[in-house]
């Protein structure tokens, strides 16, 4: 069985994909509500339009797809069959910009925190780890 779809499906499913409050951004922004803390969601006037901004702390934090982002992990190292030049070169770009932007927010003052979709997993884990960004 092939899991190819036509360009106009693709295309449609690609739609889909969304940009802010994702299921992973939710995980997190309920997680650190639990905790009592305060943020703003998607500053645009900081680099990168960090996901999640606590001023007061200086924190930004970005909560990324292991695939979207490149990371190092099973789900993140993995490269599509079909297309795999376009994805490769797509990743590379995401990863290039992730960097300029947690450059940028270093370089005025921030702390940059970037929370990867596999860390959710373990939710105490993740509990104990905002708790430790929130000090």
């Amino acid at each position: 069985m092939t899991d190819v779809y036509d360009a106009e499906k693709r295309s449609a499913v690609m739609r889909r994909v969304k940009g802010r409050d994702t299921t992973p951004e939710m995980k997190v922004r309920r997680a650190l509500t639990k905790l009592g803390a305060r943020y703003r969601l998607h500053r645009k006037d900081l680099p990168g339009n960090p996901d999640i901004v606590m001023p007061g702390r200086k924190l930004a934090i970005f909560v990324h797809g292991c695939f979207w982002h490149g990371h190092d992990c099973v789900r993140g190292s993995r490269v599509p069959k079909q297309n795999r030049d376009y994805w490769v070169a797509k990743v590379g770009r995401n990863v290039a910009r992730d960097a300029r932007n947690g450059e940028a927010l270093a370089a005025l003052g921030w702390r940059v925190e970037t929370i990867w979709e596999c860390d959710l997993k373990d939710a105490a884990a993740l509990e104990e780890r905002l708790r430790g960004l929130l000090v």
